[in-house]
């Protein structure tokens, strides 16, 4: 397997790329029923409220870094179907056993999973909240476990062992306590217009890697020889429009670059490009060719 800072085997970049582990941060999701959304991502997902001022609703598990932003907007025109936006959020966790506790405090909640799936590379459970936006909740395979084939990274979508995964724990663990230490948002999987476009932008001038584009109708992007920390997806259609501005579901999205440095670099390739992001107190915000909005970032030193 590659070593963090290196490129599996196959992956592409037709850009300058990011060499080491960019993360992803907070998701933010603009909700019609604020406090329906944040009981469900307290009770069944298992984060703490770390602030809410007004309609605005931060959550995490460590008291300090966000995962989920939630902005409540009762009046914000509702996402249609067939457009582009947020095709699931994932929250990863730490080890098995976590998503086993997961896995049973979402069903104590009452709350219905859509798929459970074994990626080869993870294995992953899925769901919506209140308001349809996507959710998986996964735990990494150790990586020299990850296989390739003709120098791509080989993922697949196979039936989760539930079985298997709830032999991790004992009958009394629950999962009560929420979301362990260590959880943190591993990908952001996006419904996109063009493939061909979003590779120009995510891997041609963001400077990510290509890992995986056998998968149809998707590409997989990635840094430090991750899996993926950006999907991208076409399965809302070929050339979908984007949702009305300001619509529920996606706010925006955060990618945490390792240093200052490499925001300032990654915001001159984007100034090449001819694209202007806008400068925030907290970094570069920009949209990419579907108008699924980001916020770069950098990691506090």
């Amino acid at each position: 397997m590659p070593a963090p800072g290196d490129r599996p085997a196959g992956a592409t970049s037709p850009g300058a790329a990011i060499r080491a582990e960019v993360g992803v941060g907070a998701v933010c999701l603009v909700v019609a029923d604020l406090d329906r959304v944040q009981r469900f991502y307290e009770h069944a997902i298992g984060l703490r409220p770390l602030e809410r001022i007004q309609d605005r609703v931060r959550l995490g598990v460590d008291g300090t870094t966000a995962l989920v932003e939630l902005d409540g907007r009762p009046d914000a025109p509702r996402r249609q179907r067939g457009t582009t936006g947020l095709f699931h959020l994932a929250v990863l966790l730490p080890s098995r056993a976590d998503l086993a506790r997961a896995l049973r405090r979402v069903d104590a909640a009452g709350w219905r999973f859509t798929g459970a799936s074994d990626h080869l590379v993870s294995e992953a459970l899925y769901l919506h909240d209140p308001e349809g936006n996507g959710i998986e909740i996964y735990r990494d395979r150790p990586r020299d476990q990850w296989r390739f084939a003709n120098g791509e990274l080989q993922m697949d979508t196979l039936p989760l062992d539930l079985e298997s995964l709830l032999g991790e724990l004992g009958p009394d663990d629950t999962g009560a306590n929420g979301m362990p230490s260590g959880t943190r948002i591993g990908h952001v999987h996006l419904n996109v217009a063009e493939l061909s476009a979003a590779e120009d932008f995510y891997a041609g001038t963001l400077g990510f890697d290509v890992t995986v584009r056998s998968y149809p109708g998707a590409l997989f992007f990635s840094t430090g020889g991750y899996h993926h920390q950006i999907g991208v997806n076409t399965w809302a259609g070929e050339g979908a429009p984007p949702p009305p501005p300001g619509s529920l579901g996606l706010g925006r999205f955060e990618i945490v670059l390792p240093a200052g440095s490499e925001l300032e670099q990654v915001g001159q390739r984007l100034r090449d490009a001819g694209l202007d992001p806008q400068r925030e107190e907290e970094g570069l915000l920009l949209a990419d060719p579907s108008a699924n909005r980001i916020l770069l970032t950098a990691q506090a030193s």
